[in-house]
């Protein structure tokens, strides 16, 4: 592999500190992809801003990598949305010590890296033609639009490798950027009426709950979906937004997209069926009182606005309001500007509803001592609001039904649910128990020359999703269904596939690292750059590409030893759980 000479330089130190570590991770990514060269990135877009997502790991980050001149990005790059619209954080009523000052901080911090702070979690939608080129994309919702829908090529980057691409101006050549690794794996065909926005999101989701660990998906699940009808932007962005809940980073629509590539064969084929979406629809219908509908995730176009304002207004027309602004729609602030100025604004407010800019409804700490019960029209906001991020009992419908929520906060009468996932089902896992000795080799990367580690092992064939999955403060894994759901990941060697969910995860790794509740090590089966990058920055011991499956050949509790010399890891079991 070799490092173009522009990269070589900041390897070195040339350009500062900053690039530095930018480099090595650019560099450490390329060796575990199996990448053979590099390529110039065209733009960037940064996750990780809220408080609440990037927290104690990702303000430490950044304040390690302040006071650097020459740590300044290279190429035009964006910023996700934050935790909060600053001018009307008192009408959210967030209760959370100082978040104003800590979300200040952290946007200031990339602003200093010369980064533009858009705040929005849809780059894609910003009045301007869609970006294309190469990208290094960090938002899993923009990463699967722009890569369904668009010209724009990018990887699904972690916060942190798409920081590195921003800073050094250069990523791996691999993946996605590869013409012959954008092809379909699973079919899905489709038998039945598809007809508001909120069935798009249910699809999209329901896709990713099909997946089998035993189904090779080494770019994540890119289905072929046959029998769509055509569909309005609304449509395919809640598709995307909700597929990438699952590691999903782009996708084929027969008359939607462009023609799917042909290819031998499947991993699987599933069928969506009208039984489905209504089964889907009432297990996510509302069964207690509605303390507030958020609509906006990913951040609200135009037209969900208006088709929001048009609901809100019949009601209107008959004498009625919102209450005690029981509904918030999140924006960019380019599209909060556009419906000021057509009248939208003036129609959501004077009825009650509470526009937001500049943040996204998974990333709002909410007041809990008046908000335990939310509704909403996605099937992402849904993902995330119920999981460890916030752990708030969410409900879904389509925006007419939410609108009248809003207005009418009786229409629904019972207990209050409990959101714990008692009732999840198990997810799939093909592993057994092993009694026969193992050893197998593997690589580490280059900015890690040498370790020898020993320690029980921590072991799941079922990827983790470190943002709201993960306890931030125990490592404790909260995933209910997971395999190892309840069970820390502290001072264990973690044998995974590799991460999901948000691009965020390297971020709540980073912190579990700082504060002693991170792993000893790490061990990915698969390509990771939601994991790796927090690995490669603080130095925590990482291997890959294992001639023999480690998360099938290695029991959790077995004791191993794990250690990296002249590029190669090996992995032995010392002796076995006596645990089936």
């Amino acid at each position: 592999m070799e490092v173009p000479p522009e990269l070589a330089s900041m390897l070195e130190g040339s350009s500062g500190p900053t690039k530095q570590k930018a480099a090595r991770l650019v560099v450490d990514l390329a060796s575990t992809a199996g990448a053979s060269e590099f390529i110039r990135a065209d733009n960037a877009h940064v996750s990780g801003v809220s408080v609440i997502t990037g927290g104690h790991g990702l303000r430490r980050f950044l304040s390690d990598l302040s006071g650097d001149p020459d740590g300044k990005v290279s190429i035009p790059t964006t910023l996700n949305s934050a935790g909060c619209d600053n001018e009307k954080i008192g009408e959210m009523r967030i209760d959370y010590p100082d978040f104003l000052e800590q979300q200040f901080e952290i946007v200031h911090s990339y602003s200093e890296l010369g980064i533009e702070a858009t705040l929005s979690c849809t780059p894609y939608d910003r009045g301007v033609e869609y970006p294309g080129g190469i990208g290094s994309w960090a938002e899993s919702n923009a990463v699967c639009f722009s890569n369904s829908y668009t010209s724009l090529m990018t990887n699904r980057e972690s916060g942190l490798s798409a920081l590195a691409t921003a800073l050094t101006g250069w990523a791996p050549k691999w993946g996605l950027h590869l013409e012959h690794n954008r092809r379909p794996n699973i079919l899905v065909n489709i038998e039945c009426e598809m007809s508001d926005t909120s069935d798009w999101s249910v699809l999209g989701d329901w896709i990713g709950k099909q997946i089998s660990p035993t189904w090779g998906l080494p770019w994540g699940p890119m289905p072929r979906i046959v029998g769509l009808p055509s569909a309005s932007f609304e449509m395919r962005k809640a598709l995307t937004a909700s597929a990438a809940n699952y590691g999903c980073p782009m996708l084929w629509a027969d008359g939607v997209t462009g023609d799917a590539p042909e290819v031998e064969s499947y991993e699987g084929e599933i069928k969506f069926t009208e039984s489905d979406l209504r089964k889907r629809y009432a297990e996510l219908a509302p069964r207690a009182r509605v303390d507030l509908v958020v609509i906006g995730c990913p951040q609200a176009s135009v037209g969900e606005a208006r088709e929001t304002a048009a609901a809100v207004r019949a009601r209107m027309e008959l004498g009625e309001a919102i209450s005690d602004k029981r509904l918030w729609l999140f924006m960019s602030a380019h599209n909060y500007e556009l419906i000021s100025l057509d009248g939208t604004l003036d129609i959501l407010e004077e009825a009650g509803a509470l526009v937001l800019k500049d943040t996204c409804p998974e990333v709002t700490p909410y007041n809990r001592s008046k908000y335990n019960h939310l509704l909403t029209n996605s099937l992402k906001a849904e993902h995330y609001l119920t999981s460890g991020l916030n752990r708030i009992p969410t409900s879904v419908a389509p925006i007419i039904d939410c609108v009248a929520h809003a207005f009418d906060d009786s229409l629904i009468e019972g207990p209050l649910p409990d959101g714990s996932g008692s009732e999840a089902k198990p997810i799939e896992t093909a592993k057994t128990h092993q009694i026969s000795s193992f050893e197998t080799s593997g690589k580490g990367i280059p900015s890690q020359e040498e370790w020898e580690v020993s320690g029980k092992a921590l072991v799941t064939d079922v990827p983790i999703t470190y943002l709201g999955y993960v306890n931030r403060d125990t490592g404790v894994i909260e995933e209910p269904g997971h395999p190892l759901d309840g069970i820390s990941i502290k001072d264990t060697i973690l044998i995974y596939p590799k991460g999901s969910g948000s691009t965020v995860a390297p971020f709540v790794l980073m912190g579990l690292i700082y504060t002693g509740f991170g792993p000893m090590a790490i061990v990915n089966r698969d390509v990771c750059p939601l994991t790796l990058p927090a690995a490669s920055l603080l130095g925590l011991p990482y291997a890959h590409g294992f001639e023999e499956d480690p998360t099938l050949s290695v029991n959790s509790g077995d004791a191993v030893s794990l250690s990296l010399h002249g590029g190669s890891v090996i992995l032995r079991v010392e002796s076995r759980s006596t645990e089936d």
